[in-house]
């Protein structure tokens, strides 16, 4: 088993740092917050103060973290990990950040002898924790081959969409803007349904087991009739942050997607109501309110 470091420890990061200790990898893990490492160290990892303490000389770096910006901070920032990584060395970064970064960097490893493998994952902190998660990955064939035990320790599936350093983040933010896309469709069926006096965990009940029978209806519907404030599985901000990467990536290839136009707007409402740190299925409730219902 190959050494791992592992940066990014927050909701889906610990449970994905978790099965690669039960996989059997020497892990080495650092957070922002250190306390927040404590379970995993207390099974076996190492803790790093500093984000270049967790790579070994032509070892493996796994990344979780919130976005392009804290992508950067630790892979090139003054105490990055990406210079000690080196020639040899593979990122996998699973996080959903932007094409334009996953290329930049990519490029920068190229250069030095290193390599950058794209791997963002789809599922929420109950599948990182059973190792449910679907990875999507592009980069080098070699190194997303060296690293494919690693993937496989945090997954049920590992789809390849090539050597385009971006291939994969192009994926993951069209498939965040197609759920997101069924949170405001469940929002707008379960408040009509509500209006004309049907009970919305009843119609919730009924469409995620018979004709939308699936994982992304199952995992939301029950949520969207009956909003919870205290379960935070996807945050309303980094919703906000991948409508805006896809947007992005569809202006740039001069696609036009409306449906995600309404729904940035959508989640700039939300967060302007003070909800920005709730779980994105918070929709429901701006809906809800444009039907002039209260919650």
């Amino acid at each position: 088993m190959e050494q791992v470091g592992f940066i990014g420890l927050g909701l889906m990061g610990e449970p994905m740092a978790q099965n690669l200790l039960k996989a059997g990898f020497a892990v080495t893990v650092y957070n922002r917050t250190p306390g927040k490492a404590k379970a995993l160290v207390d099974k076996g990892a190492k803790l790093a103060s500093r984000p270049e303490e967790v790579a070994a000389p032509g070892g493996i770096v796994v990344t979780m973290v919130a976005d392009d910006h804290a992508l950067e901070e630790v892979t090139l920032g003054p105490s990055g990990f990406a210079e000690r990584l080196g020639k040899g060395g593979v990122h996998v970064c699973t996080s959903t950040v932007s094409p334009d970064i996953a290329r930049r960097l990519s490029g920068w490893y190229a250069q030095r002898g290193g390599h950058y493998v794209a791997a963002p994952v789809f599922g929420r902190p109950p599948a990182a924790a059973a190792a449910k998660l679907w990875i999507v990955c592009s980069g080098p064939q070699a190194a997303k081959q060296r690293v494919q035990p690693v993937l496989n320790a945090m997954s049920q599936g590992v789809f390849d969409f090539g050597e385009g350093a971006g291939n994969a983040n192009v994926v993951k933010v069209a498939g965040n803007f197609l759920i997101c896309s069924v949170i405001e469709c469940l929002s707008e069926a379960f408040t009509v349904g509500e209006k004309n006096g049907i009970d919305r965990m009843a119609m919730a009940k009924f469409f995620s087991t018979t004709n939308f029978n699936c994982p992304v209806y199952q995992n939301y519907a029950a949520g969207v009739a009956e909003f919870d404030p205290t379960h935070v599985g996807f945050l309303m901000t980094l919703g906000l942050k991948d409508i805006n990467l896809v947007l992005d990536a569809a202006e740039k290839a001069a696609v036009p997607m409306p449906v995600a136009s309404l729904l940035r707007d959508r989640l700039v409402s939300a967060i302007g109501k003070g909800r920005g740190a709730l779980d994105w299925s918070a929709i429901s409730l701006n809906v809800a309110e444009d039907a002039g219902l209260r919650r």
